[in-house]
């Protein structure tokens, strides 16, 4: 096999294209990279801020390249040596002029493509429903569809796929139907909840998109996807309520919310940006079903695919329920999964995550720390305000909870798995990280992690993160009904842990509690 992935013989086996993808540190973007590495194409990016690549974990893996979609001179110089150019950004929220940008950006680019002698343009838009003049449809749907039209216009071959709901974390349509089924058991909506509308999971979506790649030369036009299932908002909402275990929504549409009105509606009961919703909210009002499933002639479906709405969810919520917190929302560790959030999504995607954190420095060696930091918990005690942890564990035992009569199974080791108290082991690294899961009656799902750290100077630092995913109204209620006492527990657990590592009082014996460590004046560090 020679390097180009062409057999000895001279026949191609595995066709290994070299990929420009726009878009990168966007939702599909960021997602799409990583297959198209694990289909066995090189990648290129073109980003407006490389720097926002770099706590990706394929950042090493591809080449980046500084530049503007709308800037004719950097997108030439990023299509240099391509074969297959990815057009995977949007104005959307941009201003009144959105539509006009997107133009701009779409014709540069399909110029800059013919003259590089790209083989092949894939753009992911909007999916527009039939039969209606182009002029009536919402400023976001009629900007999609033309840019889709600029493409298809040029001499460049184009694929470009047109999708409606896209059933993923990070989405900001899914995001929007998440929050508002998350934190509304009641809601008063729109008439637009029940506008019929197709979704698609994003395994489907990049499955599509990393297809279109190798598509033949005389393949030019634009394919509908989605999902098997047709349902309105109205239905969307309630099937995410059922698969997320919420209990059932109680939904009345009414018509008297604008689209205007509609967008402030959402960004005052989400974080989704009023920006965002109004452009996504005005394009709910049409129907949006596909008319053709032919992409399937180039890119096959297998079995049970594309995923129905309700499995696309599940995935979707999966790291939640399995409580892999660092995989969800930590920056440095490797997305699991297309439908999972990315470091560089919005800080509104990936649903409601609360946290406390503090970090001080310490005046002991990072092992000295580490073994009181192990050492937590069951007859050791939790270094704050123990009557506090004692009604805690008392509250837990009368709902039925586990309460904190289960203390540790060994004094000084604890592994991944163990119970301790009223929370579970989830991750230990040995000298650096203790994560802890709750395992009380919580609405919600609930973390502890302390970590050991070294700071540039070689000195010890301890941080400690509490967090918390609310589930439904109730789980934030919760969370704003007991942050108050978080600078009392949270924060002395913090100080005390600290100063019994610089004391040496570390858990060596198991029939002694931790002793209680008189209050001292801060020294110059700062609680956060």
């Amino acid at each position: 096999m020679t390097t180009d992935g062409r057999r000895d013989d001279g026949r191609r086996d595995v066709e290994r294209l070299h990929c420009l993808v726009t878009g990168a540190s966007g939702y599909i973007g960021g997602r799409l990279v990583p297959e198209l590495l694990e289909a066995g194409h090189r990648v290129r990016c073109l980003v407006r801020t490389p720097a926002k690549l770099r706590d990706q974990p394929w950042a090493a893996d591809v080449e980046s390249v500084q530049g503007d979609v709308t800037d004719p001179d950097s997108v030439a110089e990023a299509m240099r040596g391509v074969d297959v150019a990815y057009y995977l950004v949007h104005a959307l929220g941009s201003g009144a002029d959105f539509e006009d940008t997107d133009r701009r950006a779409a014709r540069v680019f399909a110029q800059q493509a013919h003259a590089a002698g790209i083989r092949r343009i894939v753009y992911l838009g909007g999916l527009t429903p039939p039969g209606i003049p182009e002029r009536t449809l919402s400023p976001h749907l009629r900007s999609r569809a033309e840019v889709g039209r600029v493409f298809l216009d040029s001499p460049v071959p184009a694929t470009v796929l047109r999708a409606a709901v896209v059933i993923g974390s990070g989405s900001a349509s899914f995001e929007m139907l998440r929050y508002l089924t998350e934190r509304l058991p009641v809601m008063v909506t729109p008439s637009w909840v029940h506008t019929r509308t197709q979704p698609i999971g994003v395994r489907d979506v990049l499955r599509y998109l990393v297809g279109s790649a190798t598509m033949p030369d005389d393949v030019d036009r634009a394919f509908d996807i989605g999902g098997p299932d047709v349902l309105t908002y109205r239905e969307m909402m309630r099937r995410y309520a059922a698969v997320s275990g919420l209990r059932r929504r109680l939904i009345v549409p009414v018509p008297v919310l604008t689209p205007r009105l509609s967008s402030h509606w959402v960004g005052l009961v989400t974080p989704v940006p009023a920006s965002i919703a109004r452009p996504l909210t005005e394009s709910l009002r049409h129907e949006v079903v596909c008319q053709e499933h032919d992409i399937a002639q180039y890119v096959s479906d297998p079995p049970g695919r594309p995923l129905p709405f309700d499995e696309a969810l599940a995935l979707a919520l999966r790291r939640v329920r399995e409580a892999q917190v660092a995989t969800r929302w930590s920056s440095a560790s490797v997305p699991g999964a297309p439908s999972d959030p990315l470091p560089t999504d919005p800080d509104w995607a990936g649903g409601s995550l609360y946290q406390d954190e503090r970090q001080l420095p310490v005046d002991a060696s990072a092992q000295e720390l580490w073994k009181v930091v192990e050492g937590i918990g069951g007859d050791n005690g939790w270094y704050s305000f123990p009557l506090a942890w004692a009604v805690r564990g008392w509250l837990d035992r009368f709902v039925g909870g586990v309460g904190l009569r289960r203390g540790r199974r060994d004094a000084q080791r604890l592994r991944v798995g163990d119970s301790l108290d009223f929370w579970r082991v989830e991750e230990i690294e040995p000298v650096r990280l203790l994560r802890l899961r709750a395992e009380m009656r919580l609405p919600g799902l609930a973390w502890l992690e302390m970590y050991v750290e070294t700071d540039e100077g070689g000195r010890t630092r301890y941080r400690q993160r509490a967090l918390f995913h609310p589930r439904g109204l109730l789980g934030h209620a919760y969370w704003w009904s007991v942050s108050p006492f978080h600078a009392i527990v949270f924060g002395g657990m913090a100080r005390n842990i600290t100063q019994a590592a610089a004391k040496g009082l570390t858990a060596r014996r198991s029939d002694q509690r931790f002793p209680r460590i008189p209050r001292r004046r801060p020294r110059r560090s700062v609680e956060h």
